[in-house]
């Protein structure tokens, strides 16, 4: 939630989901979501990393970072052009890594 406050404080529209069957259900409604933020580690039968690489398969166009504090995943099992951003990480490296993929 305190990440989610940080990028709407710089800015972004922020749409939260409790797990990745609700950003599903988000993602099927809403045509105008550029970035999936997500954590590794969710509530639910699937995991972030899952979440991320149905996003990349059903929305290519939308850009992806994930986030982890327990695991860093290799690069292969990361979906293309997705960011990986370790935990612990600085308050503005959410927002930072948004607007370098949108740029």
């Amino acid at each position: 939630m305190a990440t989610a406050d940080t990028l709407m404080d710089a800015g972004f529209e922020v749409i939260e989901a409790s797990n990745a069957q609700a950003a599903q259900e988000i993602l099927l409604h809403r045509g105008d979501i550029q970035v999936l933020f997500t954590d590794v580690k969710m509530p639910g039968s699937m995991d972030g990393l899952q979440l991320a690489a149905l996003v990349r398969h059903r929305w290519p166009h939308i850009q992806i970072i994930i986030t982890s504090a327990h695991l860093a995943p290799e690069s292969e099992s990361l979906p293309n052009d997705a960011v990986f951003i370790a935990k612990p990480y600085g308050e503005k490296a959410p927002a930072l890594a948004i607007q370098a993929l949108l740029a």
